[in-house]
């Protein structure tokens, strides 16, 4: 294969490109700064929940977000005293955040919550009810007839959730609800 050598023209269109290049990324950068900059919630004491704040004075008040006040790590419980209520001073900011303590005080999180940065319910789960391996009580009941059994779920779930679970009596694996008392509720196929 033969190269040919690089004329005066070929290296203007190739400097041309690399500046075209180094200006849309600065540009990039640029957007992204300022987008950073404009994610900024403000406490009812007025102090920043991170380090920037947005450049336009307006505020809207009826906008609060539920931000931690200390870093919260996956499968922690969320407390009350870990979070703290703020007016949202970002017009922009959107997605399905907490915006009241009800929506994240005894939940779990899945992802780690970062001091000052808001929340977003999706990182968040019911804890569990029962857990892999655990022992929990199966109860089948048809009419006035009710049979209990022990057993052991083969997959962590909360209230509500359908979850398989071996009869430690016969080996079979059978599917049932998770109750808020911590049995399991099979029906009949």
């Amino acid at each position: 294969m033969m190269f040919r050598p690089m004329n005066r023209l070929g290296k203007e269109r190739l400097a041309a490109r690399f500046v075209q290049h180094a200006t849309r990324r600065l540009l990039a950068t640029m957007l992204c700064a300022a987008a950073f900059s404009t994610m900024t919630v403000t406490g009812a004491s007025g102090q920043a929940g991170s380090q920037s704040s947005s450049q336009s004075g307006a505020r809207t008040a009826s906008k609060t977000a539920v931000i931690p006040t200390e870093t919260i790590y996956p499968g922690q419980t969320i407390e009350e005293t870990h979070l703290q209520v703020v007016a949202v001073t970002n017009p922009d900011l959107s997605g399905d955040y907490a915006s009241g303590l009800d929506q994240v005080v005894g939940k779990v999180t899945n992802r780690t919550l970062l001091a000052g940065r808001v929340i977003f319910v999706a990182g968040l789960r019911e804890p569990y009810a029962v857990e892999r391996g655990k022992a929990v009580r199966i109860v089948y009941s048809n009419g006035s007839l009710t049979i209990t059994a022990g057993g052991s779920p083969l997959d962590n779930a909360s209230v509500g959730d359908l979850i398989r679970i071996r009869n430690t009596d016969s080996g079979m694996i059978v599917s049932g609800t998770v109750m808020a008392d911590g049995t399991v509720h099979v029906v009949a196929k």
